[in-house]
């Protein structure tokens, strides 16, 4: 289903009944990121997933965009559906949208799980982005697929799953280029460390323990700043962890919804 918020047509699939769960993907993916986690989750909660701007089938316009605006285009979102409170899954870039939009918008997220993020950029993020956008605007989306699944998952789990790495590489090929750039800007720029002491929801961080993208410094970053968090080290898992260990992700995410 699509929806007109914040001036960009917005993807969103609704499914399950129970509190409102708000799921947010990681860059070059799409909503269907989040399938390995739909079944055991729409049991107990209503479980809205979205496209983000630039990404799947969401309205990907030309230009920089920054993190507020991707959390402006979550909270028009919620605003549109009648949403007045969540609980907030992101991995990666919906990490760093999650952790902007609870400063920005408190009292919306009952909870947030953030997965194989960052709350800063590292001293090498601008030259680093830089040559990823060039990339796309040079080669197109092709360029970047088998270095960012090489970056994604463990090369144990690449060579045992050639359908998972098919199916993800498609969804990266298939990102928009002006939506990769455009969200490479914004997550290019995090900084929210020095506040994520002003956020006061319970938050569960989880990160792959071979993640190099987010790695687990970033996490316990997170973890120290952010007041009665949890940190998660997930064994045998790169950065899309809650693709490559499914069950210990979703194990950890219904224990952690479970007590808050």
């Amino acid at each position: 289903m699509k929806i007109e918020a914040n001036g960009i047509d917005i993807n969103y699939e609704i499914a399950g009944e129970g509190p409102w769960i708000t799921m947010s993907h990681s860059l070059a993916c799409n909503l269907r990121m989040w399938d390995p986690q739909m079944q055991v989750l729409t049991k107990k909660y209503k479980v809205l997933r979205y496209d983000t701007r630039g990404h799947g089938q969401s309205g990907a316009p030309s230009g920089d965009y920054t993190l507020e605006q991707l959390a402006d285009d979550v909270k028009a979102l919620l605003d549109a559906l009648k949403i007045k409170q969540t609980h907030w899954m992101g991995l990666s870039m919906g990490g760093m949208i999650g952790q902007t939009f609870a400063l920005k918008y408190p009292g919306v997220f009952q909870s947030m799980v953030l997965a194989d993020t960052t709350s800063r950029r590292p001293p090498d993020a601008a030259k680093m982005w830089a040559e990823r956008i060039q990339n796309a605007q040079q080669k197109g989306m092709e360029a970047l697929v088998e270095t960012t699944l090489e970056r994604w998952f463990t090369e144990p789990y690449r060579n045992a799953h050639k359908d998972v790495m098919a199916r993800i590489g498609n969804d990266i090929r298939n990102t928009p280029v002006a939506g990769f750039v455009g969200c490479c800007q914004a997550i290019a720029k995090i900084d929210v460390t020095d506040r994520l002491k002003e956020v006061r929801i319970p938050t569960l961080i989880m990160v792959g323990e071979h993640d190099h993208g987010t790695p687990p410094e970033a996490a316990r970053a997170i973890h120290e700043n952010l007041p009665g968090s949890e940190l998660k080290i997930i064994p045998s898992a790169a950065h899309l962890s809650n693709i490559e260990q499914t069950q210990i992700f979703n194990e950890a995410m219904l224990g952690f919804l479970g007590r808050v």
